[in-house]
């Protein structure tokens, strides 16, 4: 009779302990793959704008190369009481807050319009969106040239051809830069950013629950009704995220300036850029236009701070939804 005896157990031998990297490492492994571009990044950007720090606190003027010496902060109590800069900051204001506020308002008109479902919809889109596609310069030719232009600009033409309509010989020309050099630039940069302003509102548009519109229906709300209470409050990060982003480009705007006004006539169209432009080059006054360099570019952050705000708040609300 053969005895069945139960074999030995087996040793549980404990696993191999392999001793864990530390959490630095194993983020420094994650993060070594970017560290050319942030050296690349820090070359192309930080090292200019440390050098203009440095250059803008110096009196260098280079038609005078061997009178360059160290002032302090001087260069920046000449931008903040230099009444040409003044100026150019209020001219900044006015024509930054004027092309926001137009090319908000146009681009929620467009917004509405396109955000309903009619024949060519697609096609409209397209069409709309290709003035931001052209190149500022190139605009900027455009409206001085095919618009603008006393001689032979569209404008002048039409307003020819409607006074001949009623039996007049010819129409008024009108030299628009000259006469008008403010409205003007607004215009076409307004033209400009106009379907950049449209297309952030139609995303807002179309991110709006669909349940929450039918429901107002329902209830025998208005379309005005339903645009005030319901369309516009949740369009509000939408609009202030192209305000914010609207100011910051507007804000740098140089090259409509320099083509269709170059800052005239008297001033009246120059802006900081502009004006940093021409003591740079003009005055050749580089310690003074580095200290309003640097000024503009801490005005862009400031700005740029809001817009990351906004733009996280609604991460934050498409997230909590």
């Amino acid at each position: 009779m053969t005895t069945l005896i139960d074999p030995p157990e087996k040793t549980m031998r404990p696993p191999a302990h392999r001793p864990s990297r530390p959490a630095g490492s194993r983020t420094w492994r994650r993060r070594f793959p970017l560290l050319p571009a942030l050296i690349f990044t820090i070359i192309v950007t930080q090292l200019p704008f440390v050098a203009t720090l440095v250059i803008s606190t110096y009196q260098w003027n280079i038609l005078r190369p061997g009178d360059r010496h160290f002032t302090g902060l001087s260069n920046y109590t000449f931008v903040f009481t230099d009444e040409r800069l003044r100026h150019a900051v209020l001219n900044t204001a006015v024509l930054t807050a004027s092309v926001v506020v137009l090319s908000v308002l146009l681009g929620l008109g467009l917004a509405l319009l396109l955000d309903r479902r009619f024949l060519g919809r697609g096609l409209a889109r397209t069409l709309l969106i290709a003035p931001f596609l052209v190149m500022p310069v190139a605009a900027a030719l455009l409206w001085k040239h095919a618009l603008y232009n006393p001689d032979y600009g569209l404008l002048n033409g039409t307003l020819n051809a409607v006074y001949q309509l009623f039996g007049a010989e010819h129409g008024p020309t009108i030299d628009w830069v000259s006469n008008f050099p403010m409205p003007a630039l607004v215009i076409a940069l307004v033209w400009q950013w106009t379907p950049f302003m449209m297309l952030i509102l139609l995303a807002g548009l179309q991110a709006q629950p669909g349940d929450v519109l039918e429901a107002a229906k329902v209830d025998g709300a208005s379309a005005l009704q339903t645009f005030r209470h319901l369309t516009l409050p949740h369009l509000r990060q939408y609009i202030e995220l192209g305000v914010v982003l609207g100011s910051i480009f507007v804000v740098q705007t140089f090259d409509a300036v320099f083509t269709i006004t170059q800052g005239g006539p008297g001033s009246r169209t120059t802006n900081l850029p502009y004006e940093i432009y021409l003591t740079m080059f003009r005055k050749f006054e580089y310690g003074q236009a580095a200290a309003a360099g640097v000024v503009v570019v801490i005005g862009s952050i400031v700005i740029a701070t809001f817009a990351l705000r906004v733009v996280a708040s609604l991460f934050r609300e498409e997230a909590s939804r």
